[in-house]
C-alpha cells in the first residue's frame, strides 16, 4: 500500500461519517494525483484547448464535493475522479459542438480513443457515445475501460476497485477491446448527430 493511502482512507472513512472538515483537509493530499490525472486527460489535445489542466481539476472537486458518494478508499477515491473528469470533457466537448453547429464526425481507432484529450470534441463524443452503448450492454467492460484509459489505474487497482482478478479484468478487457474496435470501425449511425 502507497505511503499516502492510509491517511487519504482514513479521511475519506470520516468524510463518509459526514465530516466535511476531513474532505476539505483530503484534497491537498491528493491534489496532485487529480493533477496528474487530468493531465493524462489533456495529453494528446489539440493546441488551443479552451480547457485548461487546472481548471478540469478545480470543477472535478467542486463536483467531487457536491457527489453523494460513500468513497471506499483512495483507489475508489481515484476513480470516481476520472469518470468526474470524463463527464466535465465530455460535457465541454457537447457545448463546443453546439457552438459549431455541429461538422463532421471523424472515424477515430481505438489507439486514438485511448489517448483520452481525443484531439477534438467530435472524437471524444464519439468515445464517449460508444462507451455508453458498451456500458449498456456490459456495465462492467466499460468500467474497465473507463478505469483502465481514463482513470489511469493499474490493473491491480482496477480490479480491486471492480471487486474482481486481475486476470478476469484482462480477459473481460481483452472483449471490451474487440468490441470497441468493431464499433469504432463502423460508419456512423444514423441519430448520432452525424
Amino acid at each position: 500500500m502507497p505511503p499516502d493511502a492510509q491517511p487519504i482512507t482514513r479521511l475519506l472513512q470520516q468524510s463518509r461519517n459526514g465530516n466535511q472538515a476531513a474532505f476539505d483537509e483530503l484534497i491537498p493530499i491528493v491534489y496532485q494525483q487529480l493533477h496528474k490525472l487530468a493531465a493524462r486527460c489533456f495529453r494528446s489535445e489539440r493546441p488551443g484547448h479552451t480547457l485548461r489542466t487546472t481548471a478540469l481539476v478545480h470543477e472535478a472537486y467542486l463536483r467531487l464535493a457536491d457527489a453523494d458518494v460513500a468513497y471506499n478508499d483512495r483507489v475508489h477515491f481515484y476513480a470516481v475522479a476520472a469518470r468526474v473528469m470524463r463527464r466535465i470533457l465530455v460535457d465541454h466537448a457537447k457545448a463546443q459542438r453546439r457552438e459549431k453547429r455541429g461538422g463532421d464526425v471523424e472515424k477515430i481507432s481505438l489507439e486514438q480513443s485511448a489517448d483520452v484529450g481525443a484531439q477534438a470534441p467530435a472524437q471524444l463524443l464519439e468515445l464517449d457515445e460508444v462507451l455508453e452503448r458498451l456500458a449498456a450492454r456490459d456495465r462492467r467492460k466499460s468500467e474497465i475501460v473507463e478505469l483502465l484509459f481514463f482513470g489511469g489505474l493499474t490493473y491491480d487497482e482496477a480490479a480491486a476497485t471492480l471487486g474482481i482478478s486481475p486476470a478476469t479484468l484482462h480477459r473481460e478487457l481483452k472483449m471490451a477491446k474487440a468490441w470497441l474496435y468493431k464499433e469504432l470501425a463502423q460508419p456512423p449511425r444514423p441519430g448520432d448527430g452525424t
